[in-house]
C-alpha cells in the first residue's frame, strides 16, 4: 500500500510529532510511506531527537500547505491507499481510498456536526486518539466514535546508578502552538515548590529540567534561567533521546504539572493529553509524582506505581515522603517500571497496522 502522513506541527518536536512519525516508522516496514512536509531539516531533527528509523520513509512536498490549491491537494492524495492526518481541528478533503484522523488532544474548534463537517466526516474511515481522556472529551462533545491507541515508548534504560534527582521533561515555548499557553509545562510552578523544599532544609537533591528550545525562544529562556540562580536546579537543553534516557535512568523521582491552576472544565486541552514523558521516566525506574489530571490518571495508580497530586502542598508532601522512605521509593520504582511496559512500541505498531488494514 501507499500511505501518506501529515502532521501540521512537525517542526515542534513534541509528543504528537513522535507519535505520528512512529506511525510512519512502523508502517514503512511493509508499505511505502510518504510524509508531507517541505523542510528536510525539521524531518531529520525529529528523527534524531526521538531515535526513529526513518530510512524507509519518504519526505514529499506538503500538499496540505495553505498555499496549495484544493484541486492540487485532491489530485495529490488520489494516488494514496491511506492518508493519516493529525487533526488541528480541521477535516481535510482528500481522494485517497481511506482517510484516518488522529486526535491528539481535546479540540474546541473541531466541528463535525456542521453540514460541511458531516460531508467531510463521511469520507473518514476512522478516528483514533492517544488516550481515554482525549477520546471521552471528543466523544461527549461531538458524538463521534473513536479508537484509543496509546503512544509508544521505546525503553532505553541505562545501567547507571540512581542519584538524588527530581526530573521534569517538556518543551519550553514562549507560546505553545497547540494550547496557546506560554506556561504549558508549568516549569515555574515546579521550580518554586523545589525552592521551597530547599529553603525548608532539603539537602543533596537537585531538580533537573530537560527541555527543548527553539532559536526564537532562546532570549526569553535565558531570562527564565536566571530565576534558578543559587539553587541546585539545572537545565538540560535540546538533548537527544539517548541522552534523555541517561538522565531518566539516573533520576529517582519524576514531576509533571501540566494543567495546574487551569480551568480544565473550560479548557481540557490545557492538561497533559497523555503523558509520554511520564511513561518514559517510569520505564527507567523513576517514581512519578504527577498532577492528577488529564491522561496522567490513566498511567499512574496512587500508591501502587507512583503518586497523583492536586495541590502544591500534596506535591511537596508526597515527594518528601518518597525522599524519606527508601523502601517505599524502591517499591514504587519497581512497580512503575513494570507497569510502563504496557505502552510498548510493538503493541502500538500492531494496533496501527490493524487499523489501516481493516
Amino acid at each position: 500500500m501507499r500511505i501518506g502522513i501529515f502532521d501540521p506541527y512537525l517542526d515542534d518536536l513534541g509528543g504528537g510529532e513522535k507519535y505520528m512519525m512512529t506511525i510512519a516508522e512502523c508502517l514503512s516496514q511493509k508499505h511505502r510511506v510518504d510524509v508531507f512536509w517541505d523542510n528536510n531539516e525539521d524531518f531529520k531533527a525529529l528523527a534524531q531527537r526521538f531515535s526513529l528509523d526513518m530510512s524507509r520513509v519518504n519526505l514529499v512536498p506538503n500538499i496540505f500547505s495553505p498555499n496549495i490549491a484544493t484541486i492540487k491537494r485532491l489530485l495529490g492524495t488520489k494516488k494514496y491507499d491511506v492518508v493519516i492526518v493529525l487533526s488541528d481541528g480541521s477535516i481535510p478533503f482528500v481522494l485517497s481510498k481511506k482517510l484516518f484522523l488522529h486526535l491528539q488532544q481535546p479540540l474546541e474548534n473541531f466541528n463535525p456536526q456542521s453540514l460541511k463537517g458531516k460531508i467531510k466526516l463521511s469520507r473518514v474511515n476512522g478516528i483514533f486518539c492517544n488516550s481515554q481522556y482525549t477520546e471521552l472529551f471528543n466523544q461527549k462533545r461531538f458524538k463521534i466514535k473513536s479508537l484509543v491507541i496509546y503512544p509508544p515508548v521505546s525503553f532505553l534504560k541505562k545501567n547507571v546508578r540512581k542519584e538524588n534527582i527530581i526530573l521534569t521533561v517538556g518543551r519550553f515555548r514562549v507560546r505553545d502552538v497547540i494550547t496557546g499557553l506560554d506556561d504549558y509545562k508549568k516549569f515555574p510552578v515546579l521550580i518554586e515548590v523545589f525552592k521551597k523544599m530547599v529553603t525548608a532544609g532539603l539537602k543533596d537533591w537537585k531538580l533537573l529540567i530537560a527541555t527543548s528550545i527553539k532559536d526564537e525562544d532562546k532570549p526569553v529562556f535565558e531570562e527564565f534561567r536566571k530565576s534558578v540562580k543559587g539553587f541546585p536546579i539545572e537545565f538540560l537543553v535540546n538533548k537527544t533521546n539517548d541522552e534523555l534516557w541517561d538522565v531518566y535512568s539516573r533520576a529517582k523521582i519524576y514531576w509533571h504539572a501540566s494543567g495546574f491552576g487551569e480551568d480544565l472544565g473550560k479548557h481540557p486541552e490545557y492538561a497533559e493529553h497523555f503523558g509520554m514523558s511520564t511513561v518514559e521516566a517510569m520505564g527507567a525506574g523513576a517514581v512519578p509524582v504527577v498532577i492528577g489530571a488529564g491522561g496522567q490518571k490513566e498511567i499512574v495508580r496512587e500508591e501502587e506505581n507512583g503518586f497523583l497530586w492536586n495541590t502544591l502542598e500534596e506535591l511537596e508532601s508526597k515527594t518528601v515522603e518518597l525522599i524519606n522512605n527508601t523502601l517505599l521509593l524502591n517499591k514504587l520504582a519497581k512497580n512503575a517500571e513494570k507497569s510502563s511496559r504496557r505502552f510498548n512500541k510493538e503493541k502500538f505498531c500492531q494496533e496501527i497496522n490493524d487499523m489501516v488494514l481493516r
